[in-house]
Formats: C-alpha cells, structure tokens, sequence
C-alpha cells in the first residue's frame, strides 16, 4: 500500500483493515476498522478531509477526495462500487454505490440507500433513506425492500470478512 503523509497530515487506518499495495491513501484521511481498500483506490485527503466508517468497503479504481477545508464523510457498513467517484459528499451507513456511479460535491446519500451502476448524483442532491436512485442525473424510482435489506446486510457481512481474508500472510505475489 502507499500512505502518504501530506503537509504534516498523516492517514491513519484502522485495525484489521486492508489497503492494497496499488492503492494511495493521502494526507488527512482516517479508514475505520475491518474495511477494504481495493487495487487501484485513490483516496486523497490533500486539500480536505475523508473520513471513512467501519466495515467499508472502497472497491476497485475508486476515487475519493474532498474541495480544500472541507470533508469528504463515508459512514459504516458502505459499499463504494468499482470505479466510482466519490467527491465531497456524505454517504450514511449501510449504503450502495454502484460501479462507475458519480457522488458530487455536497450530495448526501441516506441509510440503506442503493445508487446504481453509473448514475450521477448532482451537486447538493440528496437522495432519503432507503432510496434507489438511477440515471444521470439520479433520480429515484422506488424504495428497498425488506427482504432486500435483509439479502444486502448478509453479503455485507461477507464484504467485512474479506478484509480479514486478505491480510498480507493470505496474499502471494506471482511472477
């Protein structure tokens, strides 16, 4: 992994979590505990903040970063899918964001909330608990179901468990 202190700002990562060696943690950056950091992630705390929950996971080639004194806040239990872009925006427990999807500038993204696969959610858009929202830019065309909470908070269980699977000793590089 590379963590990189920035202007006197050092990331700190929480017990248990792992952070790919290809990906780059920068300055002002706290990673709770037992969350994944794929291949790939940026997550750059040099103008502002991130701040990142517990049992997150920052899947593949995403990027998080925040505008200069302000935050960037990922809560608990999140999954943040391949490649997306996280800018500046708050994303409460237990939400989804899908692969390649867009969170921009002061947006919020509510509880058990699920943001698909390349949707955009605009400057200051906030999308309610429980919410999916589709399309570009997001809207939102229903609301979760119980039996996909349930469905969900098991495979996130399975997601706070990789990162423990992947600690070095479990990881061998081949030529």
């Amino acid at each position: 992994m590379s963590i990189y202190e920035f202007e006197n700002k050092k990331p700190s990562i929480g017990k248990g979590t792992f952070v790919f060696k290809s990906a780059d943690v920068i300055g002002d950056v706290i990673i709770g505990e037992n969350c994944y950091i794929g291949p790939g992630a940026r997550i750059r705390g040099d103008y502002g903040s991130i701040r990142i929950g517990d049992n997150t996971a920052v899947e593949e080639n995403v990027v998080i970063h925040a505008r200069p004194d302000d935050i960037t806040n990922i809560e608990n239990n999140v999954t943040i899918g391949h490649s997306s872009i996280i800018h500046n925006a708050t994303i409460k427990d237990w939400a989804v964001i899908g692969m390649g999807a867009i969170v921009s500038d002061w947006a919020e993204i509510g509880e058990l909330t699920v943001v698909a696969e390349g949707a955009v959610v605009k400057n200051k858009q906030k999308i309610p608990i429980k919410a999916i929202a589709v399309g570009v830019p997001a809207k939102i065309v229903s609301e979760i179901s119980m039996e996909y909470e349930k469905q969900w908070t098991k495979y996130k269980k399975i997601y706070s468990e990789l990162a423990s699977k992947r600690l070095p000793d479990s990881l061998k590089e081949i030529d």
